[in-house]
C-alpha cells in the first residue's frame, strides 16, 4: 500500500487550489474545518466504521457531519464526499497536516512545538516567539507541551528543525564529551 503521504498530497494540493483560486475564501476557517474532519476521522470508532462494508456512503457521510461541532460549509460537504467515495477518510489527518503546510508555506510561516519543562505564561510564550522568530526567519504559530523529562528549558521543533537549549540536552552533550 501507498504511504498516507502520497495518498494525500493530491487531496491537500486540490483542496488548497480550490481555496486560493476563490476569491472570499478564509485559509484559517479551512483549517479549522479541515482539522476538525481530521480529529473525527482519527477516531478508533470511526475507523471501526470505515471497515463494515454494510455502511453507505450516505451513512458514512451523515455520521461525520453529524458528529462535527459546527455547520460545514459547501466546501467541506463536498471536499468530504469526495473523500467517502474514494474510500480515502482514513488519510484525512495526513491531508490536514498537508493541507495546514500549504497554507503555512504560503504565508511564509510554519507551525513550531515548544517542549517545556514547566508550563509557560503567555508573556513568557510572547517573548519566546519573538526570539524563535528571529532565529527561524519566519513567522511561527507555536503549540506548547510540557515534558518534565527536560528538567528545564525549552526544546522547539519546527518542521524538520530543531532547537534543544533543554536542560537534558545539555547534560547529555557534557556526558558525551567526557566519554569521549
Amino acid at each position: 500500500m501507498a504511504e498516507l503521504a502520497t495518498i494525500a498530497r493530491p487531496y491537500a494540493e486540490a483542496l488548497y487550489k480550490a481555496c486560493t483560486g476563490k476569491s472570499g475564501v478564509d485559509l484559517s476557517g479551512v483549517c479549522v474545518w479541515v482539522d476538525e474532519l481530521a480529529a473525527i476521522a482519527a477516531d478508533s470508532q470511526l475507523r471501526q466504521l470505515l471497515d463494515n462494508p454494510k455502511v453507505t456512503a450516505e451513512q458514512l457521510f451523515g455520521v461525520i457531519t453529524g458528529v462535527a461541532k459546527t455547520a460545514l460549509p459547501e466546501m467541506a460537504n463536498n471536499f468530504l464526499r469526495t473523500l467517502i467515495d474514494n474510500g480515502r477518510v482514513q488519510v484525512l489527518p495526513e491531508i490536514a497536516a498537508q493541507f495546514r503546510a500549504l497554507v503555512n508555506q504560503g504565508k511564509g510561516a510554519s507551525d513550531a512545538i515548544v517542549y517545556s519543562a514547566f508550563p509557560l505564561d503567555d508573556g513568557a510564550l510572547a517573548e519566546l516567539a519573538v526570539t524563535l522568530q528571529k532565529r527561524f526567519g519566519r513567522t511561527l504559530h507555536l503549540s506548547v507541551q510540557t515534558d518534565e523529562s527536560l528538567i528545564g528549558g525549552v526544546r522547539v521543533v519546527v518542521g524538520d528543525e530543531v532547537l534543544d537549549t533543554s536542560v537534558k540536552a545539555r547534560l547529555e552533550q557534557m556526558k558525551a564529551a567526557l566519554t569521549a
